[in-house]
């Protein structure tokens, strides 16, 4: 399975909140946003900090990408 996060990083961009910002209000470790970074998959816990803190879903953040896309 492989995710992407550019719905983050857009909805973010929307809200005119940086990356620092949001780790820092939903309380996420560096290293966790390093891997949301690299669209590495994260635990669920993460996503539902991250979804509390900009009141969003899910899917507002995330998208599946099926194995063969992200390949390319």
């Amino acid at each position: 399975m492989a995710v992407t996060y550019r719905k983050l990083w857009a909805l973010l961009d929307r809200r005119h909140m940086t990356v620092a910002e949001l780790r820092k209000i939903s309380g996420i470790a560096p290293n966790t946003m390093t891997k949301l970074r690299r669209d590495e998959p994260v635990m669920l816990p993460v996503l539902d900090k991250i979804c509390a803190t900009l009141k969003c879903n899910y899917g507002d953040i995330m998208d599946y990408v099926p194995e063969r896309e992200a390949e390319l």
